[in-house]
Parts: structure tokens; sequence; C-alpha cells
């Protein structure tokens, strides 16, 4: 048995770079996403293991309950015991509230909001048993406040942050870090590429969020001694404005 980490979102920009991350540190990396997406999830622990690391793939859908009883419950008996987990599940869509549906609406709110709750629920149950553990969750700028076209969007980010702030006072007596991390600024992924009007120079200049350096800065909220933790911490370019 050793130690894990548990990245729910482990994308293949910032999610995965945090999975590598702990991998690197001597973490058993469980990884996990949707099972649509198993073909990415093995190529992220493929990509780990090639580096001489441990890694997991949990495919399983982070809104359904017994799915993520399921897989922590696995990762603990199979693994290790889960010393840290990561919520990076992001769902930023971008629609008028006029145009944006019921289901739109209670979808991005299960994918950022409520997955967040089961998988900080179920990690603490065992976390508050050892009397140790970290929890991470990936906040957006729109944790903070809600822009023209993410009144979905920030509504689930909004009580993603109200979840972290909650347990960190309930659990943070027991010897367990709860922290919330605001990316605030485009992340060096396909996606950005596709929109940025100059990408590569933006890059080359630093003006976007390196998935690596996001994911120093987990490992280094994870190592913090317990009599200063850190509970909110914002990550942006040299270059943004806020």
């Amino acid at each position: 048995m050793t130690k894990s980490a548990l990245i729910v979102g482990a994308g293949d920009a910032t999610g995965g770079a945090i999975a590598k991350a702990f991998a690197r540190e001597g973490y058993a990396a469980c990884v996990n996403r949707r099972s649509r997406n198993i073909d990415q999830l093995n190529a992220l622990v493929q990509s780990i293991r090639d580096e001489g690391f441990t890694a997991h793939a949990y495919p399983a859908d982070a809104r359904i309950e017994d799915e993520v009883q399921k897989m922590v419950d696995a990762i603990e008996s199979d693994v290790g015991p889960i010393e840290v987990a990561v919520f990076n599940i992001g769902a930023n869509v971008n629609f008028s509230v006029l145009e944006t549906t019921a289901q739109v609406y209670r979808k991005v709110w299960e994918m950022a909001a409520f997955a967040g709750f089961l998988m900080g629920r179920e990690v603490a149950k065992r976390m508050v048993e050892r009397q140790s553990g970290t929890i991470i969750f990936t906040g957006a700028t729109a944790s903070l406040r809600g822009g023209q076209g993410f009144s979905a969007f920030s509504g689930a980010k909004g009580a993603l942050r109200m979840l972290a702030q909650s347990m960190a006072r309930e659990l943070g007596p027991h010897n367990i870090h709860v922290a919330h991390v605001i990316i605030d600024g485009g992340i060096d992924t396909d996606f950005i590429r596709s929109i940025h009007p100059d990408f590569d120079s933006a890059k080359a200049n630093d003006k976007v969020l390196s998935p690596d350096a996001i994911a120093a800065q987990y490992v280094s909220i994870h190592k913090q001694h317990r009599s200063a933790w850190t509970h909110e911490m914002d990550l942006r370019p040299w270059a943004e404005t806020f």
C-alpha cells in the first residue's frame, strides 16, 4: 500500500499536470474522468508510468454519488490511503441568461459544484478517521464575480467556493487542509489556443497560465506547515488585469 493522490477531472492540461506533479512526489496518481474519455485517461496514466511513476485510471461520472463512493472505496482498498484529493472539473460555458435552459444550468451546477461536494465528502470521511489530508478545489474568475453570459458557470463556481470555505472551517480542527485555488486567466490549453487572437506570442511571453506552474502551486499547498495554511490562493499571469 502506498499513499495516493486523487485527481477528479484529470484532463489533458491542468488536471494532467497536477497528476504528474503528485506522481513525481511519490504519490500513486489516481486519475478520474468520465468513461467516454477513457482513451485520454489511459494515455495520461501511460505517460506517468513512462516516467517511472505510479498511476491508475478510475473512469467514473463525478456527478453520480454511487460512482464516486465506489471510486474512493476502490482507491483506498486497492492502492492506498488518499492523502490529497483535487477537484478540477471546469464546466465553463457561455450562454445568455435568456438562452440558458434549465438543463444546461442544472448540468453545469452538477459538474462544477455538486460533484465537488461528492468528492469532498467521500474523501473527508476517510481523512477524518486518519486525522490528516489535503483537499484542493479548483476555482476560476467566476468564483468571485459573475460575468456576462456566465450565469450558470459563475453560480456553480461560487457554490464550490462556499463549499470549500465550509469544509475548511469544519475539517481544519481534524488536521485536514482544505484549499480553494482561483485560476484567474487563460490556461495553456487547446481551447484557449483556438480562441486566443495571438496565442503563440502570449505563451512565449508568459501571458497564459502554464499547467505545470499551476500544478507546482498545488503541491506547495499540500506541503504547507499547518501553522501557516493557505485557504484561498489566486493564480494569474503577470500581465493579467484584475
